[in-house]
């Protein structure tokens, strides 16, 4: 398979990206699995933009924007990229709306909703699956689309670059070994231009609010390739996840209650009805999500309860209904009226702030691959994400990266003498005869990193995570190495490389900032005001 671009992930960004670049040339989106298994189709709250003068909240301007998303990151944004991406959150929501999107409104005007760290109400909704909206736009555009080619249940199993194959010229890509899962062939897919768009990595943690696929795919690719890796060390937990100790299956355990709930009035409440994260900061359940996550682990230790409650019980009746349909209808379904009961919630993991280190455009240290959306790390986020800048970011960084493509490396103008590439070779490796080594292998992972390295860290428990995760690669290498690839080896492959790029950023930041907190170094400091940097070559 040869394309002018190749496309790895099938959320905003990765679409995005697809639906510009066909108009230059042929390109592929493959993605693991359903088009709609991604961290965009998950998102409920929304897509933060100022908005022009007549459609914004009165008196916001990006200006407050800029602000409120670098005092989320703690000092670690990169100021140049915020503005940028954030000056061109009107050109984003013009792009979406022209793709079908349907945001709320009303008369004409855009309803718009407030969330944790929002000085003014900007953010952009369809009621409570606004990611769902976005996705089902994009994916039915991408469908229709000419020169586009979506190609689902294609796992990519690595990138292909020509330092792997022994060429002394500079380093590039150039496409990927990409496995088939419904027949397990393992096929080329040549491309000088790769898109790393395939999302976050929720599912390195036992509990998150993250689709079964967010398992550190486009960072673990890049790292493999040689990308530089920054900032993994910040891995954003969203105070309320629904708890229910007797719930079974994926959609309950991880069932997210929207910050958006906390923006129309929902407060966060102990069992004896206090609002105790006014104690923590003024700003109390709409503060940003690292204070809000820290003030409940704070109160769950204190009092051993083992949930807070969001209530909402002070709402006019019929207002979760009408706002909230998918939340308030879930929780019914699960036997909770939340217009006469507090809802039980503890925090979870839901969004990473690093990833494959880009510049504003998206462009990574390996000629050719650029990494876009929740896989990249544009320095937007900084040390914590601010609410619904997520999408906001995918839809940007997409149109940058293709315009950036096209200065550099436009189409019809491929490099001289192309290394030739080697077919996939299966040797003699076996079927995977025992997949209870892969669950269990996968459930440890997931446990450790839950115990060492979550809401609270120290240096003891980090070591003792590196120490377990490095015997962890180890056995998977060798279980990668001798068994056939199956989409379960290589999401565990990906898994285990990942949480050890946690773990290595969480050890080297000796300081506490945003979303790394340590009791051991509790205070935030100058000297550490600078991106943590990992690079394999």
């Amino acid at each position: 398979m040869t394309a002018d671009f190749l496309v790895i992930g099938a959320g905003i960004a990765g679409l995005s990206f697809a639906l510009r670049a066909a108009r230059h040339g042929s390109v592929i989106v493959v993605t693991k699995g359903d088009a709609y298994e991604s961290n965009t189709a998950w998102a409920q709250g929304g897509i933060a933009s100022v908005l022009p003068d007549d459609q914004r909240d009165a008196g916001d301007t990006a200006e407050n924007h800029v602000a409120d998303t670098l005092d989320a990151g703690a000092g670690l944004c990169k100021e140049a990229a915020v503005r940028t991406i954030i000056g061109e959150g009107a050109a984003a929501i013009r792009d979406l709306t022209d793709y079908g999107v349907s945001f709320d409104r009303a008369d004409h005007h855009f309803l718009l909703g407030k969330e944790g760290g929002h000085s003014h109400r900007r953010i952009l909704h369809a009621k409570d699956t606004t990611g769902r909206e976005v996705a089902r736009a994009l994916i039915e555009t991408a469908r229709k689309t000419p020169n586009l080619t979506l190609l689902e249940h294609h796992f990519v199993i690595d990138l292909i670059t020509s330092e792997k194959l022994g060429a002394v010229a500079e380093d590039r890509v150039l496409g990927a070994y990409v496995l088939k899962t419904k027949t397990g062939e393992v096929r080329v897919f040549r491309a000088d231009r790769v898109v790393l768009a395939a999302g976050g990595c929720g599912k390195v943690y036992l509990y998150t609010t993250n689709p079964d696929s967010a398992t550190g795919d486009g960072v673990a690719l890049g790292w493999r390739a040689g990308a530089s890796i920054a900032n993994m060390e910040f891995i954003q937990f969203h105070p309320t996840c629904w708890y229910n100790p007797a719930a079974t299956g994926p959609e309950a355990r991880s069932f997210l209650v929207s910050e958006a709930v906390r923006g129309e009035g929902g407060i966060l409440i102990n069992a004896k009805g206090e609002d105790f994260t006014q104690k923590i900061d003024p700003r109390g359940s709409l503060a940003p999500r690292d204070i809000v996550a820290r003030a409940i682990d704070r109160e769950l230790k204190r009092t051993g309860a083992a949930c807070v409650y969001l209530d909402v019980t002070h709402k006019p009746k019929g207002f979760m209904k009408e706002r909230f349909p998918y939340i308030y209808g879930n929780l019914l379904k699960f036997g909770l009226d939340c217009e006469t009961q507090p809802i039980p919630v503890v925090p979870a993991a839901h969004y990473q702030c690093g990833g494959v280190l880009t510049d504003v455009n998206g462009k990574t240290t390996i000629r050719g691959l650029f990494a876009v959306g929740e896989a990249g790390c544009t320095g937007l986020h900084g040390a914590n994400r601010l609410a619904s800048n997520s999408l906001l970011e995918g839809n940007v960084l997409a149109r940058r990266a293709l315009d950036e493509m096209m200065r550099l490396y436009p189409p019809g103008r491929n490099e001289l003498n192309p290394p030739e590439i080697p077919e996939w070779e299966y040797g003699d490796t076996a079927e995977p005869d025992e997949l209870v080594v892969i669950y269990h292998n996968w459930d440890e992972i997931r446990r450790l990193m839950w115990d060492y390295v979550s809401i609270v860290r120290t240096d003891n428990r980090l070591r003792r995570a590196a120490a377990r995760l490095k015997n962890l690669k180890k056995e998977v290498r060798e279980f990668y190495w001798g068994h056939r690839v199956n989409p379960d080896i290589l999401e565990l492959r990906n898994l285990v490389s990942t949480a050890s790029l946690i773990v290595e950023c969480a050890l080297r930041r000796k300081e506490s900032r945003g979303l790394h907190y340590t009791l051991d170094h509790p205070e935030t400091l100058v000297s550490y005001r600078t991106d943590t940097v990992i690079r394999r070559f």
